[in-house]
């Protein structure tokens, strides 16, 4: 089989179908149903305050015998941050690491809100930003412009 050399047709087909899969990837959870859904389906009950806030989804919900608790979702994969059921990896010192790694600079107001770090920084193109940080592997989850 010959293999052909991209036209510029063929990639002005194919970049819009690129940038809709990614757009759609990124809805993995769009909405507040979902949400529900994705966390009744993984065992949790009594599930209220559902919100979108700083790049990820936030709900109160109760898992077995356990107090309501708060839980984040990251709304590109589903994944569940509850400190809970799955304790927290990364104490400050390795998140801060892992950023300083990351190429973040200036790191100030590191708070832990159950399994989600969050941080302000000075991201590597020199931009003040707020992030929010995986406290299983220090992977930054939402990044946005520093307003303040």
């Amino acid at each position: 089989m010959t293999k052909k050399p991209l036209t510029a047709r063929t990639i002005a087909i194919a970049l819009p179908l690129v940038f809709v899969g990614a757009a759609f990837a990124a809805d993995a959870v769009g909405g507040p149903d979902q949400v529900r859904d994705l966390l009744q389906k993984a065992g949790y009950s009594d599930i209220r305050d559902i919100e979108f806030d700083h790049g990820l989804w936030e709900a109160e919900a109760r898992q077995g015998a356990d107090r309501r608790h708060d839980i984040a979702i990251d709304p590109a994969t589903g994944e569940i941050f509850d400190a809970k059921a799955r304790p927290v990896a990364l104490g400050a010192a390795a998140v801060r690491a892992a950023l300083t790694q990351a190429g973040y600079q200036n790191l100030r107001d590191l708070d832990r809100d159950g399994a989600v770090w969050e941080a302000d920084a000075t991201a590597p193109d020199g931009t003040a930003v707020e992030l929010r940080v995986s406290g299983y592997d220090g992977r930054v989850l939402h990044r946005e412009v520093d307003d303040d």
